[in-house]
C-alpha cells in the first residue's frame, strides 16, 4: 500500500530509478587488480564502482530481501562477464556452440538462512538469462561449497584474509557430460574487495578440473576468468566507504 522507494536513492516512485539504474552500467565493465594482489587471482571485471547509490542497491538487494532487484543487478553483472570473456586471450574464447559456465561464489549456510536467499546465486542466474537473451549460451554452475568454516573478514587486512581463507572452498569435479561444449569459466560475486575469496574460489577450481589449460604449448594460462557487479574506487583502499559518505546502520562487513 505504501509507495516503492528506490533503493538507491531513497526516491518515491520505483524499485530502482532510472538515474540509480544507470549508475550499474553507466561506466562500462573495468578491470580491478587489488593490491596486493592474491596469489592465483584470474583478471576480474567489475561493471560498478562500489559506493554510494550502487552499494545501497547490493546491500537492500542482499540484507533487506528486495529480491526484484536481482534483474538490473543481473544485468550488469552480464556485461561485466561479456567484458572479462572478450578481454581474455583469444584461445581462451568461447568457439561457436560453446557455453558460458557462471560459477557463483558460495555465501556462508548461517548467512543464507539468515537472509532467506542466495544473493550471489540469484544474481548469477539473472545474468545468464540476460546472457541468453542477447543469444549468448550461458549456464550458471554451483559447483563450489565451503570445505570448513572461516572467521569473520571485518578488520581483516589482505594477508590476513588471504590466510582465513586459504582451503576454505572445495569444488565438485565437472561431470563427464560437461567436457563436450565447455567454454570458458566465469566465477561471478556481488562485490570484490581484497581478491581473496574469488582467488581462494579459482584455486578450488583449478583442482578440480573445472578449468582448462592452453590448446597447445605456445597458450599460456587457463581460461578462467571474472566478474562483478562491484568493486572499490579507483585510488580508494577495497572496502573503504567513500570519503563523506558513513557506512548504513547494520551495514555488515565485507567478506569477498
Amino acid at each position: 500500500m505504501l509507495p516503492a522507494a528506490c533503493a538507491g536513492c531513497a526516491g518515491r516512485g520505483a524499485l530502482l530509478c532510472g538515474s540509480c539504474r544507470g549508475l550499474l552500467t553507466r561506466e562500462g565493465p573495468h578491470r580491478i587488480r587489488p593490491r596486493p594482489e592474491p596469489p592465483g587471482l584470474p583478471p576480474v571485471l567489475a561493471a560498478a564502482v562500489y559506493a554510494d547509490q550502487t552499494r545501497a542497491v547490493l546491500l537492500a538487494h542482499k540484507e533487506r530481501g528486495r529480491l526484484p532487484l536481482a534483474g538490473p543487478l543481473g544485468v550488469a553483472l552480464a556485461g561485466a562477464v561479456s567484458a572479462a570473456v572478450s578481454a581474455a586471450p583469444d584461445w581462451a574464447r568461447p568457439r561457436p556452440g560453446e557455453l558460458l559456465w557462471l560459477v557463483p561464489v558460495p555465501s556462508e549456510r548461517a548467512a543464507v538462512a539468515r537472509r532467506g536467499h542466495d544473493p550471489v546465486l540469484r544474481i548469477a542466474r539473472a545474468a545468464a538469462a540476460c546472457l541468453r537473451r542477447s543469444g549468448r549460451g550461458a549456464r550458471v554452475v554451483p559447483c563450489l561449497g565451503r570445505d570448513r568454516a572461516v572467521a569473520d573478514q571485518v578488520g581483516l587486512g589482505s594477508a590476513e584474509r588471504w590466510e582465513n581463507l586459504t582451503g576454505a572452498l572445495v569444488a565438485g569435479r565437472p561431470p563427464a557430460s560437461a567436457a563436450a561444449g565447455r567454454g570458458p569459466v566465469v566465477l561471478v560475486d556481488d562485490l570484490i574487495t581484497t581478491g581473496a575469496t574469488l582467488a581462494e574460489a579459482a584455486r578450488a577450481l583449478r583442482e578440480a578440473g573445472w578449468v582448462p589449460g592452453g590448446r597447445s604449448p605456445g597458450e599460456v594460462g587457463d581460461a578462467l576468468v571474472a566478474a562483478v557487479v562491484a568493486g572499490p574506487p579507483s585510488g580508494g583502499r577495497p572496502g573503504t566507504p567513500v570519503p563523506g559518505r558513513e557506512r548504513p546502520a547494520g551495514e555488515p562487513g565485507m567478506v569477498p
